[in-house]
């Protein structure tokens, strides 16, 4: 009589080994990977260090892989602990990613800013050596072609100051360069 008793006491034991066999994915992981890569994305990674944003990109994808080869496998045996792993990798790529770009970005910023304040400076000295230009009959038309371009070096200002505000600080960096050679 005590058979079949034995018998549902380790079906139940064999139920529960299943059960606890069965790894589960690192939802979690997985969900705060994907938040990190989006944050670095959000921070303009692509554009200011597209090459760490990248890898940061790849690292995850390779994680993903991992789970997804995992969760592929029959339930006793998926491990999850290298998906974890390279999960954790991969948030640390895009925290490091993320942190590189705001350095970046600011880095650029202030280039366009100093870029900027050293060309109107070169305006400024060249209007002021063209106050100081003999204005002789030859020299008039040569002066004037200066004057008209110290003018449009001057004009490009306002169009940089507006990149710099609207965060095109790549294009106000290169305009702010360019504006500078001119002066």
């Amino acid at each position: 009589m005590q058979y079949p008793r034995i018998i549902g006491i380790v079906s139940i034991l064999f139920v529960f080994a299943f059960l606890a066999g069965c790894a589960k994915a690192p939802q979690q992981d997985m969900d705060t990977a994907k938040a990190a890569l989006e944050a670095a994305k959000s921070a303009e990674a692509e554009t200011y260090v597209s090459g760490e944003y990248i890898a940061a990109k790849d690292s995850l994808d390779s994680a993903l892989a991992e789970v997804e080869r995992q969760n592929a496998k029959f339930a006793w045996f998926r491990k999850y602990k290298d998906a974890q792993q390279l999960l954790q990798t991969a948030t640390s790529k895009a925290n490091d990613t993320k942190n590189a770009a705001v350095a970046e970005k600011e880095k650029v910023r202030k280039e366009a800013e100093d870029t900027l304040i050293q060309a109107q400076t070169a305006i400024t000295t060249g209007k002021d050596l063209l106050t100081r230009a003999p204005k002789g009959k030859g020299e008039r038309a040569a002066i004037e072609a200066i004057k008209a371009d110290l003018d449009a070096v001057e004009a490009s200002f306002a169009e940089i100051n507006a990149a710099i505000t609207q965060g095109e600080l790549i294009s106000a960096r290169d305009k702010a360069r360019a504006s500078l050679e001119k002066a």
